[in-house]
């Protein structure tokens, strides 16, 4: 089992079909943290409204974070916007605490705001009905996603992320995610941070902009991605496969790493 100083995961997304719970769990397994960052969307209430999907799985999840938190690591939940109802409840409860935001400080002195993301997107700030329509088109899109996943499985491909591959090659999609960057390291500046994390985008990334560092978490949808900070202070970016038994999956968890350097 991995240990870490501090770890980052957000954009879970329980309650949807699309969430990888069972390759988080084994994440959970594999690493342990003292410090463990949900940086919001852990559960989607908005798809839950539309309709109720909760395995057991999905269960597991909270109770395997609750059991990490009676057993030393403290937890610190942002809220999101999926989950934004949780923002009546800001506070501490046991080993868990709920904030609207956060600034860490690393093992090498650096400090790194910590927020969702859809603070800084216009569309779910200015137009919510288009953001849930635009959710609601994602689901549609992940849906289609498996179909096709099906079919590569019978055809012995591994797994291919269709709103990967759209967010990656269609302009406005990429216009979009270079401009919501831009205003998170904005944002970060005017608090006088080192660094800036954040969710929201389903997009892992880690990157200089502008003499800030930007860290964005992916989610466990489609990426299955973690940022993990080492006792001496160095951030990584972890890929976890989604792909996999899970047997094979933690035993190929270490290959998986791509290391991102502050």
């Amino acid at each position: 089992m991995a240990h870490y100083r501090t770890g980052w995961v957000s954009d879970v997304h329980l309650g949807t079909r699309g969430c990888k719970a069972g390759a988080l769990l084994d994440f959970l397994k594999d690493y342990e943290f003292e410090t463990l960052y949900l940086v919001g969307d852990l559960i989607d209430i908005w798809a839950l409204r539309r309709g109720i999907y909760w395995p057991q799985e999905h269960n597991d999840v909270i109770q395997k974070l609750l059991r990490k938190g009676r057993k030393g690591t403290e937890i610190i939940y942002i809220v999101g916007n999926h989950d934004e109802f949780l923002g009546a409840f800001y506070g501490n409860f046991a080993s868990v605490t709920l904030q609207q935001n956060a600034v860490h400080t690393t093992a090498d002195g650096r400090r790194i705001l910590i927020i969702h993301g859809h603070e800084l997107d216009a569309v779910v700030q200015n137009l919510g009905w288009l953001a849930h329509v635009g959710d609601v088109g994602y689901t549609l899109l992940m849906r289609f996603n498996g179909l096709v996943n099906f079919f590569r499985r019978r055809l012995g491909l591994g797994y291919w992320s269709l709103s990967a591959y759209v967010k990656a090659e269609v302009k406005n999609v990429v216009n979009f995610i270079g401009k919501f960057e831009e205003s998170v390291v904005r944002f970060a500046r005017e608090r006088d941070v080192d660094a800036v994390l954040c969710g929201h985008i389903h997009t892992a990334a880690v990157r200089e902009i502008d003499g800030i560092t930007y860290y964005n978490t992916g989610d466990w949808v489609e990426s299955g991605t973690a940022i993990v900070e080492h006792f001496d202070g160095r951030l990584e970016l972890i890929h976890y496969p989604l792909d996999e038994p899970p047997a094979a999956a933690a035993g190929n968890a270490a290959a998986t790493f791509e290391l991102a350097r502050a």
